[in-house]
C-alpha cells in the first residue's frame, strides 16, 4: 500500500510570513494539532505543531510563523506506508506533510498517524496488553489546577495531554493542548503570569474535556486503536483495577508498536 492511497488531499497550510495569530484561529478553527507551513509557491517549509504555538508567549500580535517551523520528513505519495510510518515514528509527528517528489516539494496533501492506524492490520506479534506499550508515571492535575501551571508542565515535558483527577484519583477527563489553544488560555504571558496576573489563568475545570476515556491495562492495542479511530481523540487513560490511572495510551505508542514489529531493530520505547 503507497502513501497515495490513504493520504488527505488540499491540506489546510499556512504560509511563512503569516502571524501567529492566524494559526492559533486555524487549529481552532478545523480542530488541528499541528498546521503544514509552506512558501508563497506552495513549496513546503515545515510543519508548526500546537506545542509550537504553546512555546510562544509573548501577547504581541505581529509574530510570524516562519520562525517556529520545524523540520517535517520527506513523505511522496509513491512510497510505501510502512517507510512513511517509520519515518513519521523517528521525527515523533503525528501529521506529516505529503510532496509531490524528493527534488519537487510542492505540498498536495497530508498523511496521519490515524490514516495509518484506520488501514493497517495489526501484526500478530505486538504486545498483548496495552500496558506493556503506554507511557507510565504519569503526572495528573486536579480540576481546580490553574491552566497556566498545567501549561508549564506541558512544555517541559512535552506531554500532549494530562487526566485530570477527581479528590478521590478517580480520572475524569483530560486536559490537552487542543483545549488550552482553543480557550485562548495561551495568550496569557508567562511573565505576567506569573508576576502581575497570577489570577487570570483559568481553572483546568473550566477548559477540559469530558468524558474521560479510559481502558484497562490489561486491554489489546486493537481495543485502543478502534477507541481513539472512533471517539477522535489522541489519547486514552489507562487505569489499574481501582480505577486509578496506571499510564496513557496515544497514537504515537499505537503507531510505534507496529513499527517496532515491521522494523529489525525497535525503537526506543518511552518509559
Amino acid at each position: 500500500m503507497n502513501v497515495s492511497e490513504i493520504m488527505t488531499e488540499e491540506p489546510v497550510s499556512i504560509k511563512e510570513g503569516d502571524f501567529l495569530t492566524r494559526a492559533r484561529q486555524l487549529m481552532r478553527d478545523y480542530l488541528l494539532r499541528s498546521l503544514i507551513v509552506v512558501d508563497e509557491e506552495n513549496r513546503l517549509v515545515g510543519m508548526l505543531s500546537d506545542q509550537d504555538i504553546l512555546r510562544v508567549t509573548s501577547t504581541r500580535s505581529n509574530v510570524t510563523v516562519g520562525g517556529y517551523a520545524s523540520q517535517s520528513p520527506t513523505i511522496t505519495p509513491d512510497m510505501d506506508i510502512m517507510k512513511a510510518a517509520k519515518l513519521m515514528v523517528q521525527s515523533k509527528q503525528n501529521r506529516v506533510p505529503v510532496v509531490k517528489s524528493t527534488t519537487d516539494r510542492t505540498v498536495i496533501g497530508f498523511l496521519s498517524s490515524v490514516d495509518i492506524l484506520r488501514n493497517v492490520e495489526v501484526p500478530k506479534n505486538v504486545p498483548k496488553t496495552l500496558q506493556d506499550v503506554m507511557t507510565k508515571k504519569v503526572k495528573t492535575c486536579s480540576p481546580e489546577d490553574k491552566v497556566g501551571t498545567v501549561w508549564g508542565y506541558m512544555l517541559e515535558t512535552d506531554y500532549t495531554g494530562i487526566p485530570v483527577v477527581s479528590k478521590k484519583g478517580e480520572p475524569i477527563g483530560m486536559i490537552t493542548r487542543r483545549d488550552i489553544i482553543k480557550s485562548g488560555a495561551v495568550r496569557i504571558e508567562v511573565e505576567d503570569e506569573r508576576r502581575t496576573r497570577p489570577k487570570d489563568s483559568p481553572k483546568v475545570e473550566k477548559i477540559m474535556s469530558t468524558p474521560t476515556y479510559t481502558l484497562s491495562d490489561t486491554d489489546s492495542i486493537q481495543n485502543a486503536i478502534k477507541m481513539i479511530i472512533h471517539y477522535d481523540i489522541g489519547r486514552i487513560t489507562i487505569v489499574n483495577q481501582k480505577n486509578r490511572v496506571s499510564g496513557i495510551v496515544d497514537r504515537q505508542d499505537l503507531l510505534e508498536s507496529i513499527v517496532n514489529v515491521w522494523s529489525e531493530k525497535p525503537f526506543e520505547t518511552r518509559l
